[in-house]
């Protein structure tokens, strides 16, 4: 029962989300003339070492924000994987004449907010602490105190974060998209991995600060409550002394494109949804004539809730919370990508679906209304970014790296109202190459890759390719392992209950009192369930001390009552609620069927099928349950709501999971259990 009690309760928070979004999108905002674009140009100078500074003032605010940054050209790091990230990790940890705590110290007392990073370092101040925050920051780049201590502290981090993301489909689908895109070997499709961290010295995270944290190719901007003079003079004592180096000579790896579309599959056997993404790499610079084009076509093709792809994918068939698309720029290469995070039975129908909308804009003009709509939405959003000190920087910066016009940003919403129906048909054909696409989907092979492999578009067949999850080629794997023939689901939940405690053990329990807590968005969630072996069970959900939810079974009817409504079970669930109210439904499950054998979290694990809507994952080895997997409909919207369970722990002669994981699309919680009490604190009225 405790795993029908919090995917309820994530069922009820995603309700409300979803009720909060259905607002009314029919009507558009009539768009008015462009904006007048009054950007600031930017005072420059160069010191001799090469450093450039770009000065904005604006006195409005008496704040200062100030960015450096490196414009090296990308570069592979090879069997180092990671040492950027790691090198940047440790910057900034005080500097060879302030220790750590002192120099941390300094900063929150003068209010203001220093980060570092591999290619450079930011601040934002009071501008009467300009000065001092300044010299800090070119302290902590330039004169940094790397320490065998400081280094061995954040590589164990770093490991941390690889073990933990090991288990992330999502993140992991980023990861391998680029890698099959752009190629292991190239800057931008390269990635760390336990062993490449592992193999990092302290000597190798200084010899890679020494060849690329260097002046040369270096920016830095200052905007705000400033005088020119002034920080010229200040950037000269600080950042002069600050010596060349010789950038290591690296060459770009080659990328292309597929020559046909194609899926290219990774199995994560603990993926409850899919992961896809239709791709491919482009040639698209900021100051290139398609620019503009291209950035209305995407904020049509996927730009947001009122985009084809969200439109598609989520309001008209419910496949997904949301589906989008991005087009790059880049000096030397970017990518398209559109995505979205869709349930395994319709993950083939989403791939279509994504296909269907990228021939719909290749092929056929973009209405006047669709072009209308884009247009005012980018241009409502490009005038509220300009609000931003962070933005002015950014534009500023821009101008300098990509060679663009000085009037590049004053022309900006001009050159966006200029663009017309014909000119997003044709950048659509060159950029969004629906013929050379690359389809990565990452998910679960057993209830995945059968219907992949049956896709067909126009009449023709769509090829799968298989490859692991170090992007590798590999044959295809054996999805649906078989058990022995012997095994039943009885059988498995015999064990299960022996490895809890035992029959005797589980049958002395009469009910279960859990009291469980997680945290969403910075709140702390409670959670309190009741059930016995009667066949009742409740459900009470706090937020701050308020009560948001509570759902009560009383064995033959139920209800559900939050935000002032009380709505009553419906037959369905009725019927579930039976099957599933007791502390322990293996007991007292019927028509449960034995579908194979599959990996959970690395571990071989029992799939058995205990409804049309659930089904449970027991350790072949320790017989422990290790995952529940519930389908639940909400409206137009199919989720797939996964459970992992760990840290059993002996109640009362029982053994229980005090760690339970859950998550829906992007929202996850991991409850922490306090308490567990057996046959004490549940009465009668508890179920009214």
């Amino acid at each position: 029962m405790k795993n029908k009690i919090i995917a309820l309760a994530l069922l009820f928070l995603a309700t409300t989300g979803i009720q909060a979004q259905q607002i009314d999108r029919s009507q558009q905002p009539k768009a008015g003339p462009a904006p007048k674009i009054n950007l600031e140009k930017p005072e420059t100078f160069k010191l001799e070492n090469g450093l450039k500074v770009l000065v904005v003032e604006n006195h409005k605010l008496p704040r200062v924000s100030m960015t450096l940054t490196m414009d090296n050209p990308p570069h592979a790091e090879g069997d180092k994987a990671g040492v950027a990230g790691l090198m940047g990790s440790v910057l900034g940890e005080g500097t060879k004449d302030i220790p750590k705590d002192e120099f941390n110290e300094e900063i929150d007392y003068l209010g203001a907010n220093v980060n570092f990073f591999s290619r450079g370092a930011s601040a934002n101040t009071l501008s009467k602490y300009f000065p001092r925050v300044l010299e800090l920051m070119s302290k902590g780049a330039l004169n940094p105190n790397f320490t065998e201590e400081q280094f061995n502290t954040e590589k164990e981090r770093a490991l941390e974060n690889l073990k933990a993301s090991e288990k992330d489909v999502a993140s992991n689908a980023r990861r391998l998209s680029a890698a099959l895109s752009y190629g292991k070997n190239h800057p931008y499709g390269e990635f760390s991995t336990k062993e490449t961290i592992e193999g990092l010295t302290l000597a190798d995270i200084k010899n890679y600060y020494n060849n690329y944290y260097v002046p040369q190719n270096a920016y830095l901007v200052v905007i705000g409550d400033v005088k020119t003079p002034e920080v010229k003079k200040l950037v000269e004592k600080n950042f002069g002394t600050w010596k060349k180096g010789n950038l290591p000579k690296n060459s770009l790896q080659e990328v292309s494109n597929v020559p046909e579309t194609q899926v290219n599959f990774v199995d994560f056997p603990n993926a409850v949804q899919s992961e896809v993404q239709v791709t491919n790499t482009i040639q698209l610079q900021k100051g290139d004539p398609d620019y503009f084009p291209v950035l209305i076509a995407n904020k049509i093709l996927g730009g947001g809730g009122e985009a084809r792809l969200f439109l598609n994918l989520r309001e008209d068939k419910g496949y997904t919370y949301g589906a989008y698309s991005s087009t790059g720029d880049d000096k030397y290469v970017a990518r398209f990508v559109a995505s979205a995070s869709v349930r395994n039975a319709v993950t083939d129908s989403a791939v279509v679906a994504f296909l269907d909308e990228l021939h719909r804009i290749r092929n056929e003009k973009v209405s006047e209304e669709e072009l209308a709509n884009a247009k005012a939405k980018y241009t409502g959003d490009f005038v509220l970014a300009l609000e931003r000190p962070s933005t002015i920087a950014q534009y500023a910066l821009n101008i300098e790296t990509d060679n663009l016009p000085q009037d590049f940003y004053q022309t900006y919403l001009k050159k966006i109202n200029a663009v017309t129906a014909e000119d997003i048909q044709r950048v659509a054909k060159k950029y969004y190459l629906a013929n050379n696409a690359r389809i990565v989907v990452v998910g679960k092979g057993s209830e995945v890759a059968g219907a992949l492999e049956k896709l067909t578009y126009n009449g023709k067949d769509i090829p799968v390719k298989y490859f692991d999850k170090y992007a590798n080629a590999i044959e295809k794997p054996d999805f649906n392992k078989k058990a022995d023939p012997s095994m039943t689901a009885a059988k498995v939940f015999d064990k299960y209950i022996q490895a809890i405690g035992g029959k005797d053990a589980v049958n002395d329990i009469e009910s279960v009192y859990m009291i469980a807590q997680a945290e969403i968005q910075g709140q702390k969630m409670d959670l309190e369930t009741k059930v016995t072996s009667s066949g009742k069970a409740s459900t009470v959900i706090s937020m701050g001390g308020n009560v948001m939810q509570k759902q009560i079974f009383n064995g033959a009817t139920g209800f559900v009552a939050a935000q002032g409504q009380k709505i009553p079970y419906t037959e369905e669930q009725i019927t579930a609620a039976k099957a599933e109210a007791h502390p322990f439904p293996e007991l007292i499950a019927e028509n449960a069927t034995l579908e194979g054998i599959e990996d959970v979290d690395g571990q071989e694990a029992y799939a058995v099928k205990m409804d049309e809507t659930t089904t449970n994952y027991y350790s072949k080895d320790s017989g422990l349950k290790l995952k529940q997997v519930k389908t639940m409909t909400q409206g137009p919207q199919t989720m797939t709501i996964p459970i992992t369970y760990s840290d059993y722990r002996e109640v009362e002669g029982v053994k229980f999971p005090f760690g339970l994981s859950q998550s829906m699309g992007a929202m996850n919680l991991n409850f922490e259990i306090s308490e567990i009490m057996v046959n004490e604190n549940v009465t009668d009225a508890d179920f009214e």
